[in-house]
């Protein structure tokens, strides 16, 4: 058995010696950012990469030109790091998934230098995991079955702060679309059905709704078609809502009640009311705390801190929910630099800085450590796994 301590500290250095090649990398994403399912360049570069480090790659799994599978070693356990890639429409890497992806194929490269000649059993796998902001990629592979055999997945995120437990809402995509009856607005407004109506009745109904809606719970939507001109009734209007919640059972509910409010504006304005449910379900994060120590263990070898104030709060979604309730999972943040927040082009920006490329080297660092511990202490995943059966 190797030495783990020894195995970490080779691990560290392994990292400081690829800074150059993965800030360049990350760099250059940033500079050419691909939305969900488009990632061509994005992805081939990192699978190439992997292969000059060992790894067998294969790609287009799950039915998905961009995602990919990339082994290396062989046996139980598997740990798997994801890889994330897309890009947000108009603002590129405002996510810092330049930063998330690079830290996964980053830590994977390190692993190889410092597992080269020695005798191991296991798998470390990289999963390159497209379309996170389509809420799509991660949920096609757990479909397809690329997690049926691996043991730990993790990756980390770009983030104004060093956290190691993140939760994630359960978000169900709802889309309306009314449909009434046109006439002029003026001259004979008694003929008209009007579809906006239904929209407008629809989002006040909705309002009234957040009184009762418990507080972990979000509803947030936007009119998408709302007609031609003042002077038409219009007889086509739809509107587009997200609706979220910490656990299933009350996604469930309060989806209906969201339905619901479109079922009675439907009703009170004489439209036709079509009701459409956009992918899958990303499911909420199930946090694991045995695995939330593991990598608390990686930060104090690197003498960092943990920012533990208000961990639930800014909580958004992402499919990264939906393997945590398949595999043990871990989603750590970054800290790239206070104040600035995600999905911004200040953020994007900041991920080629100095600030940035501190974070992605952070990252790379405690995803190789976290995985050396999961590999080589079977204390370590046998509490992991522990903890993902306790509900």
């Amino acid at each position: 058995m190797p030495n783990l301590d020894k195995l970490k500290h080779g691990l560290i250095d392994a990292a400081e010696s690829l800074r150059g090649a993965l800030t360049s990398m990350s760099d250059d994403f940033y500079r050419n950012p691909e939305t969900g399912l488009e990632e061509k360049k994005t992805s081939s570069e990192m699978q190439a990469f992997l292969e000059k480090y060992g790894f067998t790659v294969e790609a287009g799994v799950a039915g998905m030109p961009t995602a990919f599978r990339a082994g290396l070693g062989k046996g139980r356990p598997v740990i798997a790091l994801l890889a994330e890639m897309d890009a947000l429409p108009g603002i590129g890497h405002g996510c810092g998934h330049n930063i998330a992806g690079t830290a996964s194929i980053g830590a994977a490269a390190a692993l190889s230098e410092v597992l080269r000649g020695l005798d191991w059993s296991g798998t470390v796998l990289v999963l390159g995991t497209p379309a996170e902001e389509l809420g799509k990629g991660k949920i096609e592979m757990i479909n397809a079955g690329v997690f049926n055999t691996v043991d730990a997945a993790m990756m980390v995120h770009g983030s104004s702060r060093r956290t190691v437990v993140k939760h994630f809402l359960g978000l169900t995509r709802l889309n309306f679309t009314f449909r009434g009856r046109s006439s002029h607005a003026s001259a004979y407004p008694e003929e008209g059905i009007n579809a906006l109506d239904a929209v407008i009745q629809t989002f006040n109904a909705i309002s009234a709704l957040r009184q009762q809606m418990r507080g972990d719970c979000k509803v947030h939507g936007i009119i998408t078609e709302g007609g031609k001109a003042p002077n038409i009734i219009p007889e086509l209007a739809s509107a587009s809502f997200y609706v979220r919640s910490k656990d299933l059972k009350e996604l469930a509910s309060l989806k209906e009640r969201v339905v619901n409010c479109a079922k009675g504006a439907a009703i009170a304005t004489g439209c036709s009311l079509d009701v459409r449910e956009e992918g899958e379900t990303n499911a909420p994060m199930k946090l694991n705390a045995a695995f939330a120590d593991a990598y608390r263990g990686a930060l104090k070898v690197l003498g960092l801190p943990e920012d533990t104030q208000a961990p639930g709060r800014n909580v958004g979604s992402s499919d990264i929910g939906n393997v945590s309730q398949a595999v043990p999972a871990l989603h750590p943040h970054v800290p790239i630099r206070q104040g600035i927040n995600i999905h911004t082009r200040e953020f994007a920006d900041a991920t080629v800085t100095v600030d940035g490329h501190r974070a992605l080297m952070e990252g790379v660092k405690t995803l190789g450590l976290t995985v050396l511990e999961l590999l080589f202490n079977a204390r370590t995943l046998d509490e992991v796994k522990k903890d993902f059966l306790t509900e």
